[in-house]
């Protein structure tokens, strides 16, 4: 992540790169019910599950390509886009541990990860800087796992196609933990160095 903060380019709430972003909001619940309908007695809707997720993926990268193309970045959207992600992760972290298909370990250093950021928003907040923005090494550690989260859902089955779900599902959640992780503490530096120029200069 990075503590510069990008050029606001218009106050508008209703443009498409926003109204992108506030489907995606809206879907993570739809996502939830769908995966966890199987532990309340309902059928198995794993194939709308991945669809919902799916669509979500490509959302996720069209409202920031046209926020840029179109001179569309607005205050509200920098909120939306990485709330939207941060949501789908815990549900779908809540959903697959749910399940039994994510192992608790995953999950905890996942959420591990996402409080230590909280604390650093906060101290942030404390100094007077507007919140981060996300850089390439956390945009790609969130796409690794929003492939790896729909192929590990996949493997929850039988046949050659499950198998090589797994295989791939775990390489992308490896390296997408891994690349979260670096991305966290590479953010807590920044903050640091933040907080330091701060005290010197008081």
């Amino acid at each position: 992540m990075e503590v510069q903060e990008t050029r606001v380019q218009t106050d508008r709430v209703l443009t498409i790169p926003n109204i992108l972003s506030m489907a995606r909001l809206v879907g993570v619940p739809l996502f939830l019910w769908l995966i966890l309908r199987p532990e309340f007695g309902g059928p198995k809707s794993d194939g709308w599950a991945l669809l919902v997720l799916m669509l979500s993926g490509v959302s996720d990268y069209l409202d920031g390509k046209l926020a840029r193309r179109w001179n569309q970045i607005s205050s509200l959207g920098r909120l939306l886009d990485p709330a939207a992600d941060r949501l789908y992760i815990l549900s779908t972290l809540v959903g697959l541990t749910w399940r039994e298909i994510l192992p608790l370990w995953l999950a905890l250093a996942l959420v591990a990860r996402e409080l230590m950021l909280l604390v650093m928003v906060a101290i942030l907040r404390r100094h007077g800087y507007p919140p981060p923005q996300v850089n390439f090494l956390g945009k790609a550690a969130t796409f690794n796992l929003m492939y790896a989260f729909p192929l590990l859902l996949l493997s929850d089955g039988s046949g050659w196609l499950a198998s090589l779900a797994e295989v791939f599902g775990w390489a992308f959640a490896i390296w997408g933990t891994s690349l979260y992780w670096w991305a966290g503490i590479l953010y807590v530096v920044q903050v640091r160095r933040l907080v330091r120029a701060d005290n010197v200069a008081d």
